[in-house]
């Protein structure tokens, strides 16, 4: 139970207000249209695709708004051709962050990463500047219940694939290679689990904590601004938030 919860820089989605939620729905539908171009709409031959049809359950995105989003880019052939893009670079006393976009415009991207970066105390960096500060690995959530027994759970997701598996205060973390996650996770579904969260993430090595009380407010309006972003569909970061 030591160290971080790596859950914690991502369960503030579950909390987000009608209007935050549907532009989530929006840039997961945009997500799932960009992965179904590239490898087809079947999530059994298109495994980038069941991974990211997982990430969009656990933002609890309706089937029905999921399986439109698919249906639409297998049939359609003329929507906007995003790229995929990634920035790297640095808040407030040095926090890592990396920034996920899919863009059909580089330089308008570009332009308001690096603002928003150069506006909050940060800077934009390289690529690979602070990527190798992370690990990439399937986080699968369970929470903690009268019905879930731990040491039943523990040796279900070991047995299934899972590289890593550890109790927190109100829930269970599971760690996955990105290459058995879908695996791990059909398995405890399968199981009668009830999965919290469930995505193939970024995990930091090691957190960052803030301590002045300005560092914080620019922190979180890096990562506010970032969210806001239409063209953003993903921020890793290794703050350490007393908050979360």
């Amino acid at each position: 139970m030591s160290g971080h919860s790596k859950w914690a820089n991502i369960k503030h989605k579950k909390e987000k207000t009608d209007s935050q939620k549907a532009k989530i729905f929006t840039k997961l539908g945009r997500e799932i249209a960009v992965c179904v171009k590239q490898g087809g709409p079947d999530p059994q031959s298109n495994f980038k695709l069941k991974d990211i049809i997982y990430k969009a359950k656990s933002n609890n995105m309706p089937n029905d708004n999921i399986e439109r989003c698919i249906k639409k880019a297998a049939g359609e052939g003329g929507d906007d051709d995003y790229m995929e893009m990634t920035y790297e670079g640095y808040g407030p006393k040095g926090i890592a962050v990396i920034v996920e976009t899919l863009s059909n415009n580089k330089n308008r991207t570009s332009g308001d990463i690096k603002h928003f970066f150069d506006k909050f105390g940060g800077n934009l960096g390289a690529m690979g500047c602070v990527s190798w500060m992370f690990d990439k690995k399937g986080l699968i959530v369970i929470e903690q219940d009268s019905d879930v027994d731990e040491e039943t759970l523990m040796m279900d997701a070991l047995d299934a694939g899972a590289a890593d598996f550890e109790p927190n205060e109100d829930c269970y973390e599971i760690t996955t290679s990105p290459e058995d996650f879908s695996g791990v996770v059909d398995a405890l579904e399968g199981k009668g689990y009830t999965l919290a969260s469930a995505e193939v993430t970024m995990i930091p090595q090691n957190y960052i904590s803030l301590t002045d009380d300005h560092d914080k407010v620019m922190m979180n309006k890096l990562l506010e601004n970032l969210e806001d972003n239409d063209d953003v569909q993903n921020i890793y970061h290794n703050w350490e938030n007393p908050e979360d």
